[in-house]
């Protein structure tokens, strides 16, 4: 038989509903905030998850975007069990960062943007080789059938070593922010550039840039569209310094799902030679995961080995961490992977990218498909990569 609360319950249960009322709201599972500082002109953006970590899982917790820098993923942060929040990148703080990166000479046209952190690559990844102008600091070599000329913006360390092109023409663009988006499902930011190349490069391009923080992975896009008049060879690539967060670089495996290797000079100019050879059996087979122990690599791998999706994917793995990373693309223009990593440094580089080295070579690789692609007017092509984390 139910009775009637008392006035005396009644008025004490008064301060929990005013407590209910007054609480403060929830905080959105992602959001999206401005950093204080300012690299290339415009303030580094953060993508950022509110779950508490927790759990025996890896967890994806932020992005951190420079829009000044051709949209740079500077870094990525995670919880790793029994590590708390890691840096999944090998990059200094923004502040640093912004040190480094004020136009001086080692920033020769934004050299240290692809130094840490995870540059964007475009219109060409790698390296370029051609007749090198000492006075202007350029090579000359040939496009789509148009001169261009580069800026001769790396070189190796040796006395002989050869300066030529590396890396693009955007590590020190400012992009325009289109749109930022944070939901219960994650956070999104998105940019454009658009430039005529001018002398650098034949045709005119627009790059869309998008990048994506969900519960399960960090997503990259990259939409490059002709909106010149002539054809404008494309070659799109990403440059993410996976830390390996035990610090154990022997023990850390790699795997590449490659069947061949591109052959190069030496591992000061890092230029391949015309020839490749099968992976099967040798060194460089990371088909399936091997601890990488001393080797050093400075590598292009070719002829990937596609899942029934099309899709290809990398991995990382720090077993002393339980922890591994898996870099997908579902793109058809990735061709190559690049893997630079030295044994004394506890990071391993593994770029998923449309071109192998030098690809303009056509003395090279004569008839070889070297991975850039040719955009006829109007017509657009996509980079793509998906990074997730798994428990081992």
């Amino acid at each position: 038989m139910s009775t009637k609360p008392t006035r005396r319950e009644m008025l004490a249960a008064v301060p929990f509903a005013l407590a209910s009322c007054t609480s403060a709201p929830k905080e959105p599972a992602f959001s999206i905030h401005e950093n204080a500082e300012t690299l290339g002109g415009q303030r580094a953006i953060t993508l950022k998850r509110a779950a508490a970590p927790e759990g025996d899982a890896p967890m994806l917790l932020e992005a951190e975007i420079l829009p000044g820098r051709g949209f740079n993923t500077w870094q990525l942060r995670a919880y790793l069990p029994g590590k708390g929040v890691t840096n999944l990148f090998t990059a200094p703080s923004l502040g640093e960062g912004a040190k480094l990166m004020n136009g001086g000479e080692a920033d020769f046209r934004g050299n240290e943007s692809f130094k840490n952190g995870g540059a964007i690559l475009a219109p060409y990844a790698n390296r370029i080789r051609g007749k090198f102008d000492a006075k202007a600091r350029t090579i000359e070599t040939t496009a789509a059938g148009k001169t261009i000329k580069l800026p001769a913006n790396w070189k190796g360390k040796l006395p002989t070593a050869e300066p030529n092109a590396m890396h693009g023409l955007i590590l020190d663009q400012p992009t325009t922010i289109t749109r930022q988006n944070a939901d219960g499902n994650g956070a999104t930011l998105e940019a454009v550039w658009e430039k005529a190349f001018g002398d650098e490069w034949p045709g005119k391009v627009k790059l869309q840039f998008h990048a994506s923080l969900t519960t399960k992975s960090f997503v990259l896009k990259v939409t490059a569209i002709n909106t010149g008049t002539e054809p404008c060879p494309i070659g799109i690539g990403w440059h993410p310094y996976f830390n390996i967060p035990s610090g154990d670089r022997k023990q850390a495996k790699l795997k590449i799902p490659a069947n061949t290797l591109a052959l190069v000079d030496n591992y000061d100019n890092v230029f391949p030679t015309g020839v490749t050879q099968p992976t099967t059996g040798s060194k460089f087979d990371f088909r399936q995961p091997r601890a990488m122990g001393d080797q050093f690599l400075d590598d292009c791998f070719l002829d990937l080995m596609r899942e029934a999706n099309d899709a290809v994917t990398a991995e990382i793995h720090d077993p002393a961490s339980h922890y591994a990373i898996r870099i997908t693309s579902a793109s058809p223009a990735v061709k190559a992977y690049q893997c630079y990593a030295p044994p004394d440094k506890a990071f391993i580089v593994l770029e998923p990218q449309f071109n192998i080295g030098d690809p303009l070579n056509k003395t090279l690789w004569k008839d070889r498909d070297t991975g850039i692609v040719v955009l006829a007017p109007g017509h657009q092509v996509v980079y793509d990569a998906t990074l997730e984390l798994a428990k081992i």
